[in-house]
């Protein structure tokens, strides 16, 4: 079984059962995406373990983010690339939502269209979600725009799994790296945030409603993905403002420890070391969903 890590409470149960690996649905949301889609939609089809479907959700581009998806559907017409429209609202949940509710896999993979996954990501999240106590899952990212990594097999494995360790009074899921069973996002689905003004983190918001339902959170050190790291490009205060979303959520939910701090003073950290270490190379300057 692929390596994860879940409560200590529930090791020892899950180390003795396990059900047949799931299938796993991709869902990408996409808004203005051109400069990256095609890339995460190629790492998602090269994998050692295909996936049931690649599903990106267009929500109002503007650009050639869905005449890329065609093509790609085009040359790879048993790959099961699908896409769809979402253009009721603007906004990262509705569109994420659009595209669990038309998913047929068993787990639902979430990633950003900046997202490249490594080749086992689906092997190794079908594996891990063969124990029935797993919810979800998330895992490290390396950062591949950025030129001091782009070369290099480190992730941001030790931090991330710290911060997991920390926060185990509410684990947290990362968006561009996570995956959800489709039974436990149906559980929560109708009490999940729906963030009409932008202002929580989405994916801490579903890590928080699994919680409260009972459902496991774990973490998987082989479940890894490139990301950009182009919110690097963002200003200062457009920066601080997207940490400060840690706290927005957790205080939504009426959650208030110490150690719920730490992504937001580790990321602050992280976006001023990388700036005065290195220059980005040139990528989209567009925010994510």
């Amino acid at each position: 079984m692929t390596e994860i890590e879940v409560p200590r409470r529930s090791r020892r149960r899950s180390a003795r059962v396990t059900t047949p690996a799931p299938t796993v649905s991709l869902v990408i949301p996409a808004y203005n995406e051109e400069a990256t889609i095609e890339r995460c939609v190629l790492a998602a089809l090269r994998q050692t373990r295909p996936a049931l479907e690649v599903i990106v959700v267009d929500n109002r581009s503007t650009d050639g983010t869905a005449a890329i998806v065609r093509r790609l559907a085009r040359a790879h017409p048993d790959a099961g690339i699908r896409l769809l429209s979402q253009f009721d609202a603007q906004g990262l949940v509705p569109t994420r939502n659009a595209g669990f509710a038309a998913a047929r896999g068993e787990v639902l993979g979430r990633i950003d269209a900046d997202s490249v996954l490594s080749p086992a990501w689906v092997e190794n999240v079908s594996d891990a979600m063969a124990d029935p106590t797993v919810g979800a899952l998330t895992g490290p990212v390396t950062y591949y725009d950025v030129p001091v990594f782009r070369s290099s097999p480190v992730s941001d494995d030790l931090v991330r799994r710290s911060l997991w360790h920390l926060g185990r009074r509410c684990p947290f899921l990362y968006g561009s790296n996570m995956a959800i069973r489709a039974r436990a996002w149906e559980a929560i689905e109708h009490t999940a945030c729906p963030d009409h003004d932008d202002l929580l983190h989405e994916d801490i918001d579903l890590a928080v409603h699994l919680k409260q339902t009972g459902i496991r959170v774990a973490y998987s050190p082989r479940m890894r993905a490139g990301v950009s790291a182009r919110r690097l490009e963002s200003t200062p205060s457009s920066f601080r403002a997207y940490t400060h979303r840690f706290d927005a959520t957790y205080t939504s939910h009426g959650i208030d420890h110490w150690t719920l701090r730490a992504p937001r003073h580790l990321l602050q950290g992280l976006f001023w070391g990388l700036r005065s270490a290195s220059t980005l190379t040139p990528s989209s300057r567009r925010e994510h969903v």
